[in-house]
């Protein structure tokens, strides 16, 4: 396993980030029907994605549904192999990065204590065999880092700091609410005291009531725990309430990154103004006309410019010619737009 350290990757000292991804893509084929099956292009789900996450962060990660958040974190945690690029990763915080997209699937099982995932879907991602208990212990198991009354202890333990009762370990998850699953899925993330996790959606399947319950814990275990996440969601009130950063995706690519109250009152890209625009305002008294959305871009024929520019409303002849790249327009705050300091 290669180690580099922040001169190796080009980082500051002053702020080391606990991830630093860099020109990461996850190209999909497109084949030709027949029998000899072609290669004929490339959905490109995740486009040069380059962005940090700092220690203690929670970082969102936003965007209309098929713009890649979920291909990006997958890709990053190696559910998908990198296409290319880089996704330098300190696991123990003493600033040796290893890279995600180098590692062979045996030195990944080590890194899987520091680096796990919320799934969306609480119903689908618990083996419906196995007791609560087994679900959240297997981790521990596989990696043999308890057994016996220690494993027990430490399975008890973390039930409770997900809200959930010890004696509930014997039963199954067909006995339990999606609230309820999804803290099963959190305390099966959490049990090895990961640094950093993934949470892909994580609220997006229960209830308005529940969702606001399970974003509260994530924010207590995430204080509590001393975790950074990256949270893929497209409900833009739940990210202004649990994110510090948002990074704005469009087309497999990254369009804005900026700490969430800069984002959400000094928009700067098109695209992140649109998605404000379109969000729902909870006032009965107030009408609202959403945008024109125009027509969302084929990953799969991506036009030669900005990929938004079809939709924009100031694109220019520079913007339909030439792919617009991040740059700072204020501290802590980039958008790949000529016209993000008119915005």
């Amino acid at each position: 396993m290669n180690y580099y350290s922040i001169d190796q990757i080009g980082i500051p000292e002053t702020k080391p980030p606990l991830l630093a991804v860099r020109g990461l893509c996850k190209y999909f084929p497109i084949r030709s029907n027949g029998l000899i099956r072609r290669k004929i292009g490339d959905v490109r789900a995740v486009d040069r994605v380059s962005f940090d996450l700092y220690r203690h962060e929670t970082l969102g990660l936003v965007g209309e549904s098929g713009c890649g958040k979920s291909t990006t974190v997958r890709t990053i945690l190696r559910a998908l192999d990198f296409t290319s690029g880089r996704a330098y990763f300190d696991p123990e915080g003493d600033g040796r990065y290893v890279d995600f997209g180098e590692l062979s699937a045996r030195e990944l099982v080590p890194l899987r204590r520091s680096a796990q995932m919320i799934f969306q879907d609480p119903f689908s991602s618990l083996n419906p065999r196995m007791t609560v208990g087994s679900i959240v212990a297997e981790p521990l198991v596989i990696h043999g880092l308890a057994r016996g009354r220690a494993l027990e202890e430490r399975v008890d333990e973390i039930l409770i700091k997900v809200g959930l009762k010890p004696e509930y370990k014997n039963r199954y998850p067909h006995a339990f609410s999606g609230g309820q699953r999804q803290r099963i899925g959190i305390a099966r993330a959490l049990v090895m005291n990961p640094r950093f996790v993934v949470a892909d959606e994580a609220v997006s399947a229960l209830d308005v009531s529940v969702q606001a319950q399970v974003i509260n814990l994530l924010d207590d275990l995430k204080h509590d725990l001393g975790l950074s996440y990256i949270f893929v969601a497209h409900d833009l009130g739940v990210v202004r309430h649990i994110c510090d950063r948002v990074a704005v995706m469009y087309a497999g690519r990254i369009v804005e990154i900026g700490p969430v109250e800069t984002l959400f009152e000094h928009p700067a890209h098109p695209y992140t103004r649109l998605l404000l625009a379109s969000a729902p305002i909870p006032d009965p008294d107030r009408r609202m006309t959403p945008p024109d959305p125009g027509e969302v871009a084929d990953a799969g024929n991506l036009p030669a410019g900005c990929a938004f520019a079809p939709r924009c409303p100031f694109a220019s002849a520079a913007c339909r010619s030439e792919i617009p790249e991040l740059r700072e327009i204020a501290p802590g705050h980039t958008a790949a737009c000529p016209l993000a300091e008119e915005a």
